[in-house]
């Protein structure tokens, strides 16, 4: 038996999965940083890999906010705009699990 049921488990796994996409959103964006300040060379097969891996779970998110959300000063800020967003669309869904 489970310790405080199924729907503690369901809210635990979706509180693991927007951590994770967290993360995502910001190792996507750290690596465009070192990349954009030549630090990673953008020609290394590992970091055109990593970098197409990593914008397979952030692009469909971006390509919605940025129809919507302009560049500010030439800076995206539309992986803060979802970082944000799937932090209280989560912080909501987990509390429906977890009370």
């Amino acid at each position: 038996m489970w310790i405080g049921g199924p729907m503690f488990f369901i809210g635990s796994i979706l509180h693991t999965i927007i951590g994770v996409y967290i993360l995502v959103v910001i190792l996507e964006v750290g690596l465009s940083w070192l990349i954009a300040l030549d630090i990673v060379n953008a020609e290394n097969d590992a970091a055109k890999k990593l970098s197409a891996l990593l914008s397979r779970f952030t692009d469909p998110a971006y390509k919605r906010l940025r129809k919507y959300i302009p560049p500010v000063g030439g800076i995206d800020i539309s992986p803060l705009i979802l970082i944000i967003g799937v932090q209280l669309i989560g912080g909501l869904l987990v509390s429906l699990f977890f009370w």
